[in-house]
């Protein structure tokens, strides 16, 4: 069931490899994932949400590149596997941002799908109505080269 529900809400996992990472868990959405916290839901709206920085509140590309660049991410040019780097990419529609995803050392994507599974998965598989399409990429150097 899992597998059809998100195919039917991600068609470009039809055509793409992904594999399902995780249960479903309401605790934490896909930033807090990009980010590395499984505890929290974050989103730039006050309602019910966690954000680390409240003065950075608003849903625009500006808040997620500030937020993300206090935690040491710089914009980059493009989402290629980098050694001594991770990093996490932003998906918009109309500008306004709408997902994340973190790079697996692989150089695969990791992503919270909602309420739904982590999932890795190449960036195109979650492209579209949903979460439209890939916007910035940011990184930081990875001090954990195990």
């Amino acid at each position: 069931m899992s597998d059809e529900k998100l195919r039917a809400i991600f068609p470009n996992l039809l055509n793409t490899p992904y594999v399902i990472t995780s249960e479903k868990d309401k605790k934490y959405n896909c930033i807090a994932w990009a980010a590395g916290d499984n505890a929290k839901w974050w989103w730039p709206l006050p309602e019910d949400n966690y954000w680390p920085n409240e003065a950075q509140a608003g849903n625009t590309m500006r808040t997620f590149a500030d937020t993300f660049g206090e935690m040491g991410y710089d914009i980059c040019e493009h989402g290629g596997l980098e050694p001594g780097y991770e990093k996490v990419a932003l998906y918009t529609i109309d500008k306004a941002p709408t997902h994340m995803a973190r790079q697996l050392p692989t150089g695969d994507w990791t992503s919270k799908c909602g309420q739904l599974e982590d999932i890795s998965h190449l960036l195109e598989g979650i492209e579209g109505d949903g979460y439209g399409s890939v916007a910035l990429f940011m990184k930081r150097p990875n001090l954990d080269f195990s």
